[in-house]
């Protein structure tokens, strides 16, 4: 069984992902992991020009590492496995900048100083697709490789519309998938996940009041304790049909031994959930 680096200590998260890369992609560019991660905590700690640091409780640097070691554990589980499409190295630089870019929506600009950046939860996935699309640019990456990290990163939206997004090829689409994927599991299998929920709520609640939008499903819950109450269910009814449904049961491919290995990320939201359940019956 693979071990995972706690998402706390960064740099043994890159070391993870750099060995994830170097497995799938011997004599690659393995240089490329690195600059991208420093890419995205130059941005996640106020040194990209322009722009502060995240302040945002739960959509942290630490959110996007969770995100970002999931997915290419699933990728690795996937190769591995001889699943098709193959993924060329370029389609996994650009997956891995897309899960690592995909909450950039939450930064805040230099002037930006009422409240903090989770008053953008309803529009962060459009911030975060057009905040990488100027990193990007700026950076040499091609127009199509651009849209194929914004087409990522709009797969992750709370109800994506996933038939109108313009996937370039099957091998993008499948990477927007991971991503959708990697981007649930690894936060509701972090050990403080049920720690988390009411900075979660906070965040909801500043951007209802913020953007006064009383549509959003995250309007409808009131308080913390609700947010609690209704996470099992929220599991069973939405997160897990989506991942079956619309993002192809990728998270398979976290089994391990695949096919019928245990999956690490599943037993830690399951035991997330006996917690909420416990906690929801206390409330």
């Amino acid at each position: 069984m693979w071990s995972l680096a706690s998402t706390k200590n960064p740099a043994a998260v890159l070391k993870e992902l750099q060995g994830v890369h170097d497995l799938l992609y011997p004599g690659g560019d393995a240089p490329f992991i690195s600059q991208a991660f420093s890419w995205a905590r130059e941005c996640f700690t106020g040194q990209h020009p322009g722009y502060q640091a995240v302040d945002a409780g739960y959509h942290d640097f630490e959110h996007t590492l969770q995100g970002a070691q999931c997915l290419l554990q699933l990728l690795r589980g996937r190769q591995l496995a001889g699943a098709l499409p193959v993924l060329p190295e370029r389609g996994f630089q650009l997956g891995l900048m897309a899960i690592l870019f995909h909450d950039t929506g939450y930064l805040k600009r230099s002037g930006d100083l009422s409240g903090t950046g989770a008053k953008y939860t309803i529009t962060h996935v459009a911030r975060s697709a057009a905040f990488a699309a100027d990193f990007l640019l700026i950076r040499g990456f091609s127009p199509a490789e651009i849209q194929s990290v914004q087409n990522m990163i709009l797969s992750t939206g709370a109800v994506p519309a996933l038939g109108e997004i313009p996937f370039q090829s099957e091998s993008e689409r499948v990477l927007g998938h991971a991503l959708s994927t990697a981007d649930l599991l690894g936060q509701m299998a972090a050990e403080d996940y049920v720690d988390k929920l009411p900075v979660l709520y906070a965040e909801f609640s500043e951007a209802v009041r913020f953007t006064g939008d009383t549509s959003h499903f995250i309007s409808g819950y009131a308080s913390a304790e609700q947010l609690i109450h209704a996470t099992p269910l929220f599991w069973k009814t939405h997160v897990l049909p989506r991942l079956d449904r619309d993002f192809g049961g990728l998270y398979r491919f976290l089994n391990h031994p695949f096919p019928d290995g245990p999956n690490p990320y599943l037993d830690r939201i399951e035991a997330n959930l006996t917690r909420l359940r416990a906690a929801g019956a206390a409330l």
